[in-house]
C-alpha cells in the first residue's frame, strides 16, 4: 500500500448530512490511494455497507504521531465530535463551511450553556465577540454575528493544512486567519475540487411520471429548490416571486427537510400560492435524481452563506439541469454558460429574470449541456481524490505536535460614548474614624473601571464621566450647587484613578454619596456602575 496512513473523521451514512454523502463519493476513489481507516464519531452509527467496504475504528484509535487525521468540518450538530478531535489531535481538515459559528452554537447554546458561548466567542474575537454573545441571554438571535464572526481561528490555525473547494474560499480563509494571527505562519490552504459523480440521467418517462405523482398540472413550468430548507436558501424570495404578475403558469417544488424555525407552510399560506407550491420533505438518495430531472429550472439562491460549495447545486448540474444562483461569494466563480447569476435584489427582479429564462428554451437546453460537461471536466471523483492525496502526502510528514493556540484579537475597546454596560467601583480613602465633627480633611476618591469599555474623561462633552457629590445632613444636601467632579483622564478597562476631595465633617449624622453620570446619558447606575454611599 503506497500513500499516507490516514484516519478519516467525518459523519457517515446513515447520518442525514451532505458531508456524509460527499464522503462516500470521495472514499471510493481515496481508499486505493492510501492506508485508510474511518473513525466512528461518538453517538453516531455507521451503516453496515460502509463497514463492509472500509475499516472502521473507534476514536481511541486516533494516533496523530503515526497516522494523519483527516477531518471533514461542517457547520451542523453532527460535526461537534469532529471539532473536538481536531482541537485535541490536529491534522488536515477539509473546511466545507468557512464560517463555523453555527457549530459553536450547537456545542454551547444548544445545550443551554450561555457562559461557554460567551467565553468561546470572546476567545475567538476578543471583547467584540463576548459583547455580541451576551444579548442571547435575552433571546436576541440574529444573523449578523453568525456570518460576520467565523469562530474558527482557534481550530483552523492548529491544523497542518486546510483544504477548501473554491478559490474564493481559499482567499477568504487566508484573509481571516491572517487577521486572527498577525505575524504567525498560517497552515497552507489548498483548493481541491469537490467530487461529484456524473450519474445516469433519468429518462423523460420517469421524470414525467414523477411530476404526475406529485400532482404537477400538465403543461406547467416546474421550478425546483433542493436541499435542507433554511431562511438563507432564500426560498421565501422564490415563493414571493411566484406571486408576481406573469408567473401564473409556474409551479415550485420544495424538496428537502425544513429547519424547525423556518415555517414554510405559513409562508405559503400568507402568499396565497398553496395551489402552486409542492413540498416533498426529505428525499432519499434514489428519488433525488428523478426529482431534479423533472424540473424545468432549479434555483439555489443562498445568501448569506457560510462559504460552502453546494453539493445539491453540483448534483443539479451533474444531471444536466439549468440553474439560477445568487451572484455572491463562491457562486460567482461558476462559469456564466453553466448558471445564471441573479443579483441580490427584490422579488419582482427575480420574477422578471425567470420569465426571460423560461421564454428561451434553447438557452436552457444549452445551459444544461454545459452544466453536465462542467461537472465531468472539473469535479471527477478520481481527480478530486488524487488532489486530496497529493496534499495529504505532503502534510503527513509535518510535525504532529500542534502549534500553540493563538491569542484572541485585541481591538481597541469601545468607550462610554458608545457602550451601554459600564461596571466599575468607587471608593473613598481617608474617612476612617475617629473623625471629629467640624474637622476638615483631604480625602481621595478612587475610581476603578472593571468593565471592557473605556470610560472617557470629563473633558468629553458626550460620553464623559463625572461624579455628582452629595453630602446629606439634617435632611438637606450640603453640596447642592457644588460643581460635579470630572474624571481627570480616560480610564481603560482595569485602570483606576485618584481624585482629591476636601471635606468637612458636618455636625450630627451625615451621609456622603458619589453618583457617577455620563454627559448626554444620565446616571451610570443604569449602566452597571454603582454609586458610593458612606455614613460619616
Amino acid at each position: 500500500m503506497t500513500g499516507p496512513a490516514v484516519d478519516y473523521v467525518s459523519p457517515l451514512p446513515p447520518v442525514r448530512s451532505g458531508i456524509a454523502d460527499y464522503s462516500i463519493d470521495l472514499l471510493e476513489e481515496l481508499a486505493p490511494l492510501c492506508d485508510l481507516r474511518l473513525v466512528r464519531l461518538p453517538g453516531q452509527e455507521v451503516a453496515s455497507e460502509v463497514r463492509r467496504r472500509y475499516e472502521v475504528v473507534e476514536p481511541a484509535a486516533l494516533d496523530p504521531a503515526r497516522r494523519l487525521p483527516f477531518y471533514q468540518l461542517g457547520n451542523n450538530v453532527y460535526h461537534e465530535g469532529v471539532r473536538r478531535f481536531a482541537l485535541d489531535a490536529p491534522g488536515v481538515a477539509t473546511v466545507h463551511d468557512l464560517r463555523l459559528h453555527h457549530l459553536l452554537v450547537e456545542a454551547t447554546l444548544a445545550s443551554g450553556d450561555l457562559d461557554a458561548y460567551v467565553a468561546a466567542l470572546g476567545a475567538e474575537h476578543g471583547w467584540e465577540g463576548a459583547a455580541a454573545a451576551v444579548p442571547t441571554r435575552w433571546g436576541a438571535h440574529g444573523r449578523a454575528r453568525l456570518f460576520e464572526m467565523p469562530a474558527h481561528g482557534s481550530l483552523l490555525l492548529r491544523q497542518r493544512g486546510l483544504l477548501v473547494h473554491s478559490d474564493w474560499g481559499r482567499r477568504f480563509l487566508e484573509e481571516e486567519l491572517s487577521q486572527r494571527a498577525p505575524g504567525l505562519s498560517l497552515p497552507e490552504i489548498r483548493r481541491v475540487p469537490m467530487p461529484m459523480p456524473a450519474p445516469d440521467q433519468p429518462s423523460r418517462e420517469d421524470a414525467a411520471a414523477w411530476r404526475r405523482r406529485l400532482g404537477v398540472p400538465p403543461g406547467a413550468v416546474l421550478l425546483g429548490s433542493f436541499g435542507f430548507q433554511t431562511p438563507i436558501k432564500r426560498t421565501d424570495v422564490l415563493l414571493r416571486s411566484l406571486a408576481e404578475p406573469g408567473m401564473e403558469e409556474m409551479v415550485v417544488v420544495v424538496a428537502g427537510e425544513a429547519a424547525p424555525l423556518f415555517d414554510l407552510p405559513a409562508l405559503i399560506r400568507d402568499l396565497g400560492v398553496q395551489d402552486r407550491v409542492l413540498v416533498t420533505g426529505f428525499l432519499d438518495e434514489a428519488s433525488f435524481p428523478t426529482a431534479i430531472a423533472a424540473c424545468d429550472l432549479c434555483l439555489n439562491l443562498r445568501y448569506p452563506s457560510a462559504g460552502e460549495t453546494s453539493a445539491s447545486l453540483l448534483r443539479i448540474l451533474a444531471l444536466g439541469r439549468p440553474a439560477v444562483v445568487s451572484d455572491y461569494g463562491q457562486f460567482s466563480e461558476l462559469p456564466d454558460d453553466v448558471v445564471v447569476k441573479a443579483p441580490l435584489g427584490d422579488d419582482p427582479a427575480l420574477a422578471g429574470l425567470l420569465r426571460r429564462l423560461l421564454g428561451a428554451p434553447d438557452r436552457l437546453s444549452e445551459m444544461g449541456d454545459a452544466a453536465r460537461s462542467f461537472i465531468e471536466r472539473e469535479h471527477r471523483p478520481a481527480e478530486a481524490a488524487r488532489a486530496v492525496v497529493e496534499a495529504l502526502n505532503e502534510w503527513s510528514g509535518e510535525m504532529a505536535e500542534a502549534p500553540p493556540a493563538p491569542r484572541p484579537p485585541s481591538p481597541s475597546p469601545p468607550t462610554s460614548l458608545t457602550w451601554g454596560w459600564l461596571p466599575g467601583r468607587i471608593e473613598v480613602q481617608g474617612c476612617e474614624a475617629p473623625w471629629a465633627e467640624g474637622e476638615r480633611r483631604a480625602v481621595e476618591i478612587v475610581v476603578t473601571n472593571t468593565g471592557f469599555a473605556t470610560w472617557l474623561s470629563g473633558r468629553h462633552p458626550d460620553g464623559g464621566v463625572v461624579l455628582e457629590p452629595q453630602l446629606w445632613s439634617g435632611g438637606r444636601d450640603l453640596f447642592k450647587g457644588r460643581p460635579w467632579i470630572p474624571l481627570p483622564r480616560d480610564l481603560v478597562p482595569g485602570d483606576a484613578c485618584r481624585i482629591a476631595l476636601k471635606l468637612r465633617k458636618p455636625i450630627g449624622p451625615a451621609r456622603l454619596r458619589l453618583e457617577p453620570h455620563l454627559f448626554g446619558g444620565g446616571s451610570m447606575t443604569l449602566c452597571g456602575a454603582p454609586a458610593f454611599d458612606l455614613d460619616l
